[in-house]
């Protein structure tokens, strides 16, 4: 699926050497950086949606070290 986006002067030429210094396209490269970190950033937004939601039930929130002692960790 086609899809438009626009890079920075820099990151153009930085995606532009990299493309010529290895024989594979821009294409490719943007590709493989989307799904290094496509992940990564569907977690992010997964955890502050939980914290959202968390604070937004009105319950409250201890360390994390009272937790894991009563768990034995």
């Amino acid at each position: 699926m086609p899809l438009s986006g626009r890079l920075t002067p820099e990151e153009d030429s930085r995606l532009d050497r990299l493309a010529a210094r290895t024989g594979r396209s821009k294409t490719f490269y943007v590709r493989q950086a989307i799904k290094l970190h496509l992940a990564e950033l569907e977690e992010q937004y997964w955890a502050d949606e939980a914290i959202r939601d968390w604070e937004a039930s009105g319950r409250t929130s201890r360390p994390a070290s009272e937790l894991w002692g009563e768990s034995g960790v």
